[in-house]
């Protein structure tokens, strides 16, 4: 299957990047900026019109990437130009209309040409997963398997067939910065490992170096998106140099 075990060699730092926000030329200079400063695994977001589990800032990101007139076939691209220096894995985070609307077995089968080695679907219900994770696995790319607060009894089962890793998603609701989370990670990290001997990674919601290490702590690895997207809304064509300071800064807090 895919490389993504490699990142989770030690405990992983993976940055959640929105493809084409400003512009695809920043997004590649970003995402070479995050795997020179200690980003084990780079999640690559597929801009969509609704983006049901993302908040205001990653919302935002979709439709200003919209705007610009970014395009799954401009993403491929973008990735086919990464990959001949960025070698860390690398996974798409978007939704299952943008892959019905492509066509699931020609999206596999790019992600396969151009070295994708995961994609993640946030709005796939884990019941309906199998059309999606059959094509995926005939092309080798790991089908992401996300495990929430409200999942509880699920838990076990979710894990059992999870491939790639686990998205352990640590608040309910949207994605966004959050001043404390409260949730079990532990916990539910537990239940997980009792199921499956794939690494489980943190998300939503943390965005500060101390989060970092709380989260890390009972997890393989930690994933920020909101904080990182809001330094590329500040710095826009400048934020390569101030989001590879940021992700050395998470990566040192958790090693």
């Amino acid at each position: 299957m895919s490389n993504i075990k490699n990142a989770f060699a030690q405990k992983a730092f993976i940055p959640f990047i929105t493809c084409g926000d400003p512009d695809i030329l920043t997004t590649a200079a970003t995402v070479r900026a995050a795997a020179q400063n200690g980003a084990d695994l780079i999640e690559l977001g597929i801009p969509f019109s609704d983006p049901t589990a993302e908040g205001p800032v990653i919302q935002g990101a979709n439709f200003r990437a919209l705007k610009n007139g970014v395009t799954t076939d401009k993403i491929f691209e973008l990735v086919t130009d990464l990959r001949r220096d960025v070698k860390i894995p690398l996974v798409f985070m978007t939704y299952a209309n943008v892959i019905f609307s492509y066509g699931a077995e020609r999206f596999a089968a790019r992600c396969q040409e151009i070295g994708m080695d995961g994609v993640i679907l946030p709005d796939l219900p884990f019941e309906e997963k199998a059309e999606f994770a059959d094509v995926f696995n005939l092309h080798g790319v790991d089908l992401i398997s996300m495990i929430a607060p409200t999942s509880k009894d699920r838990i076990a089962k979710i894990a059992k067939e999870a491939t790639g890793f686990l998205y352990i998603v640590s608040s309910n609701g949207v994605t966004g910065v959050r001043k404390e989370i409260t949730t079990d990670i532990a916990g539910m990290v537990n239940i997980a490992r009792q199921n499956t001997d794939i690494p489980c990674a943190v998300g939503f919601g943390i965005s500060t170096p101390a989060q970092a290490k709380k989260m890390s702590a009972a997890a393989d690895g930690v994933i920020v998106g909101s904080a990182l997207i809001k330094i590329l809304a500040q710095y826009g064509k400048d934020a390569p140099k101030y989001v590879g300071e940021y992700v050395r800064q998470m990566k040192d807090a958790i090693v």
